[in-house]
């Protein structure tokens, strides 16, 4: 049996190790172990996405991990068009925040890397997951390193956005495991063994009542919607966001935030398709609910990072969106936006998380005319912003507007034709958000409220990597193909399989 996927979880998984035991002397070098390993990991996980392994829906792996006579939890991973944009995400992201923090000078600069490392071992587990046992606790893993990350390394504070973020996300989570448990239980006949693979749960579960489906779509939905986060179960985020460490929000808003709308397409939509329906009222209503409320809350922001953090309530509320609309076309595009938002997120905070090191505040209106101080700064934030607010051309406009056209095709079906107004304003107050945001920042006079006399312009190993990224977001913007012909054939097995 092949083990490349393993490779992906035991690569960064011994990176993480020896990240760790690198104290003392040998501190210094633990970031050049870290980027060696994750550079090992992006490999795998790029030669994977190419084919060069062979198809990667043929590379799965199983085998029995707990066999008792009530159930059976399995090692079991598995890649298909929908994980394999996020596992590539997660690769790069991991590298390229190793990389942009080699010029950081922290305490105990061995930990801070293993905490990187091992978070991208929870992540891909996550994305790769085929057994709900082993999803649920690679879904844990990733909590941890994060909680630490934003505890020792964050700002004033780090200790209460980190307890905030640890209790709302795993409060959401043991949630979640109820409705693991009782989908497990629910699929068997009375007095069965229950086999905790997806795709034993997804053959048994469709005997169930709907009633009882619906019930457990709620609870499963639930850990998720919090993880997104949606409104009202939002707030953990931008207190995050804003003590988090640069690399950790990157990882956090990149990534990790994608784990919620995976869970949704993976486990509610794929699992429970009659419960989705069910529910799918609601959720569009809190899909528009957070995109327009993390717009004005955008809005409202004088912080750069917390502005931004709001902004991804806004997006991932266009992700759930898209899902809400139960289409081939709304899940596509849904994908699609969840690795868009990935792109644009890690160049959005590693500019505002630069602006708060190099200027010495990330306050808009201490800031002014910062583009004619650093140049190459101001540029990378321009093309970010741009990419976020939908710019053509860019890989934001093919995350938003094929989703807005989706969800068109919805309320013109149901008749609701009015609903388009949430969609037009949330575009407007994008827009104004981050215009006003841009032109405060680095356009107008020169601000004299700070001393910019020791700011300085992109250093070398940040540009690399804003370099690397600016790259992507123009060339899925250009050629949203390269990502969409992955995500086409598992929307196309949904629509098959009678799921949309």
């Amino acid at each position: 049996m092949s083990m490349i996927l393993s490779s992906l979880i035991l690569v960064p998984l011994i990176g993480a190790i020896i990240a760790l035991f690198m104290g003392g002397s040998r501190e210094a070098y633990s970031k050049y172990v870290a980027i060696g390993f994750s550079a090992i990991t992006l490999i795998i996980a790029t030669l994977l996405m190419l084919g060069i392994f062979g198809d990667f829906a043929d590379l799965g792996e199983s085998f029995v991990w707990i066999d008792t006579s009530a159930f059976i939890m399995n090692y079991a991973l598995s890649v298909d068009g929908l994980s394999i944009l996020m596992v590539f995400l997660t690769a790069l992201l991991c590298l390229l925040v190793n990389v942009f923090s080699l010029d950081e000078h922290r305490e105990n600069n061995n930990y801070f890397y293993a905490l990187i490392m091992a978070m991208e071992v929870g992540l891909m587990g996550v994305y790769m997951a085929a057994d709900y046992f082993l999803f649920y606790i690679m879904w844990e893993v990733t909590l941890i390193p994060m909680y630490f990350m934003i505890s020792w390394y964050g700002g004033p504070r780090r200790h209460y956005s980190a307890i905030k973020f640890f209790i709302y996300t795993h409060v959401a989570s043991l949630v979640m495991l109820i409705g693991i448990f009782a989908m497990g239980y629910e699929s068997v006949a009375a007095g069965g063994v229950v086999d905790f693979s997806f795709e034993a749960i997804k053959n048994g579960i469709g005997a169930v009542a709907v009633e009882t489906q619906s019930l457990i779509f709620a609870l499963l939905f639930f850990g998720f919607m919090v993880k997104m986060p949606s409104v009202p179960f939002h707030t953990w985020l931008p207190d995050a966001h804003t003590e988090a460490p640069t690399e950790g929000s990157v990882l956090l808003a990149g990534v990790m935030l994608k784990m919620g709308s995976y869970g949704i397409i993976r486990i509610c939509i794929e699992a429970l398709p009659e419960a989705a329906a069910y529910w799918q009222w609601v959720i569009i209503a809190i899909a528009l609910v957070s995109i327009i409320y993390g717009a004005y809350g955008c809005i409202a922001q004088t912080d750069l990072k917390k502005m931004v953090a709001f902004s991804s309530i806004s997006h991932m509320g266009m992700v759930m969106l898209g899902i809400g609309c139960l289409s081939d076309a709304g899940i596509t595009f849904a994908v699609f936006q969840m690795f868009a938002h990935g792109l644009i997120t890690a160049m959005l905070f590693m500019v505002c998380g630069m602006t708060g090191h190099k200027v010495g505040t990330r306050e808009i209106p201490l800031l002014g005319g910062l583009a004619g101080k650093m140049p190459i700064y101001a540029t990378f934030m321009m093309i970010a912003f741009m990419a976020s607010l939908g710019l053509p051309g860019l890989v934001g406009f093919w995350g938003e507007f094929p989703v807005i056209m989706a969800f068109y095709e919805f309320i013109l079906d149901n008749d609701v034709i009015w609903m388009l107004l949430f969609c037009m304003l949330s575009l407007m107050l994008t827009a104004g958000y981050y215009l006003w945001a841009m032109q405060r920042t680095l356009f107008g006079p020169e601000t004299k409220k700070i001393d910019l006399s020791k700011a300085h312009d992109v250093g070398h190993y940040e540009f690399a990597v804003l370099l690397v990224l600016a790259i992507l977001v123009a060339l899925f913007g250009v050629w949203p193909d390269g990502a969409l012909q992955f995500i086409d054939d598992y929307v196309d097995l949904l629509a098959f399989t009678g799921v949309i």
